[in-house]
């Protein structure tokens, strides 16, 4: 979990800590919960169809994509 930068001294390996990626999860919850009420014609709007925002939305909370985790 920690990796030593110099003597006596640890670095945590990650780049976010679990707050963060609650926070993070959360949002992603909340995103797709709009995504799924959406109508047709916003849905075109964006480039999805249907079956994909009820896809997306369908998601478990903490699948996020691994940029949002830098």
């Amino acid at each position: 979990m920690f990796a030593i930068r110099s003597p006596g001294i640890l670095k945590p390996r990650y780049r976010f800590g679990f707050v963060k990626f609650i926070l993070i999860a959360v949002g992603a919850q909340r995103q797709r919960r709009q995504l799924k009420k959406l109508d047709n014609i916003s849905l075109r709007d964006i480039g999805l169809t249907r079956e994909e925002a009820i896809k997306e939305a369908a998601r478990p909370i903490w699948d996020v994509p691994q940029n949002w985790l830098k």
